[in-house]
């Protein structure tokens, strides 16, 4: 068997986490956040886990997370 690759781009946004499951962090967060509410913006702050239907596609890109 020949070594898998890494995706890279995918290496830069995803984790994993001690349990297997994947960290993610959130979109719309870089700019125009004069017209976003506080809250708005410290919830995008947090990350997010990657959803159970794409758990397995970011697990592919990943074989040695």
């Amino acid at each position: 068997m020949p070594k898998l690759k890494t995706h890279k781009g995918a290496q830069k946004r995803f984790k994993k986490t001690a349990t297997g499951r994947y960290k993610r962090g959130c979109s719309h967060q870089r700019h125009i956040l004069t017209s976003k509410s506080p809250k708005r913006k410290r919830q995008l702050d947090m990350g997010r886990m990657v959803s159970k239907s794409d758990t397995k596609r970011v697990a592919e890109m990943l074989p040695y997370a």
